[in-house]
């Protein structure tokens, strides 16, 4: 039977992910097609389109510069097109461009130098990273960052951490050479490090000692109707809040720290992908916008600070994803440049076509792939389940 009061629970509970998605989305969106914006009008390239979203327009305007800024019924991305490309891809119209005129050529994209074409392309995996970056710095100066000592307060039962030797009382002092100085580097170095040898500086009792030990491979659900798999010893933090303290950093500082975050993903991500290749991870960990929205849902419970925080993320993921060398995104575009710079003369036009054709059934596979492995989410809000 159909509750009533369940059928609105459903319904805000879409509505409110929904508004959650689209707040995460579109200021990554937003940002990476702006950076290529911005830097294209630097280069005096003319700029036709600016869509926020693909498909019919919702609404739309022109501005000064003839700049057409829309916004668009599927909120899956976006795109800036220039008045040379045939697409949103900047896939290049050869027609067009065969019968532009000297003033028309000199605004043209696919006519300008191959640096500032580069630069442009660029530019939009760049501006995610610097909003990330950003993002993170105002975070940790406004609400601060949690600082947990490095103490290890329990050692669980049957664990590596218990077979290696380690003591509750135990401050750790670095890992692989790498200084520790909260528990969460520990938790982060370890999770990512599973089955290898981990050389662990320790000082018990003032006296420093190296400890080697190798963190299990566990498999958790990830809350999303997925599972994640991460490396643990099998230690707990000192209880209580004399370990633990909120500390506010300076601009400087948190922008600092933003850097470091940022190459902390970029690097787990690339690591992440170099041990899918070789069967060492399991590509069920990879979502697509339906994972998006949920987690999205799920951390604007929480609140304005995880919510930013998961905007850093996702924007330094799609910086990274977009600079994969695959025609379509940027990454494939500056794999073409690089050709082009190394054989001094542009790759064919037939050898193009071909690339872009190649790019737009890898993207469309791993959007179906990525859907798939979403399909458990989807099915339970389609069936009634709960959202977010």
């Amino acid at each position: 039977m159909l509750s009533l009061s369940g059928l609105a629970g459903g319904v805000w509970g879409a509505l409110f992910i929904a508004g959650a998605f689209l707040f995460v989305l579109s200021i990554v969106v937003f940002i990476h097609e702006l950076g290529h914006f911005l830097v294209a009008r630097w280069c005096g390239v003319k700029v036709s389109a600016f869509s926020m979203g693909f498909g019919p327009e919702i609404c739309s305007f022109d501005d000064r510069h003839g700049t057409r800024w829309r916004l668009a019924w599927i909120p899956l991305g976006g795109y800036v097109k220039f008045m040379d490309d045939e697409n949103g891809a900047s896939v290049p119209n050869h027609e067009t461009i065969a019968n532009m005129t000297p003033e028309q050529r000199a605004g043209s994209f696919h006519a300008k130098p191959l640096w500032q074409r580069a630069a442009v392309v660029a530019a939009g995996p760049v501006a995610n990273f610097i909003l990330a970056i950003f993002i993170f710095a105002a975070v940790y100066s406004y609400y601060g960052q949690r600082i947990t000592e490095p103490r290890i307060g329990e050692v669980m039962a049957g664990t590596p951490a218990m077979s290696a030797g380690f003591k509750p009382g135990d401050l750790i002092v670095s890992i692989n050479g790498r200084p520790i100085g909260s528990f969460n580097e520990i938790q982060r170095q370890v999770s990512a490090q599973p089955d290898s040898t981990l050389a662990i500086v320790i000082s018990r009792t003032g006296a420093p000692m190296t400890i080697n030990v190798t963190p299990r491979l566990e498999e958790m659900p990830d809350g999303v109707g997925g599972k994640y798999r991460r490396g643990i010893i099998g230690i707990r933090p000192v209880a209580g809040g004399a370990a633990s303290e909120v500390r506010r950093t300076g601009v400087v500082e948190g922008i600092g720290l933003g850097f470091k975050e940022t190459g902390f993903i970029i690097t787990s991500t690339l690591q992440y992908m170099g041990k899918l290749l070789v069967g060492k991870e399991s590509a069920d960990q990879l979502g697509g916008p339906v994972r998006i929205a949920e987690v999205s849902g799920q951390v604007a419970k929480i609140g304005l600070e995880p919510l930013l925080q998961l905007v850093a993320v996702i924007s330094v993921s799609v910086g990274l994803l977009n600079l994969f060398p695959i025609p379509l995104l940027d990454g494939g575009h500056l794999m073409f440049y690089a050709i082009e710079a190394i054989r001094r003369r542009p790759m064919s036009e037939r050898s193009q076509e071909i690339g872009f054709k190649i790019g737009l059934a890898l993207v469309l596979s791993l959007m179906v792939f990525a859907f798939w492995n979403d399909r458990f989410i989807l099915l339970r809000w389609l069936t009634g389940g709960a959202i977010g």
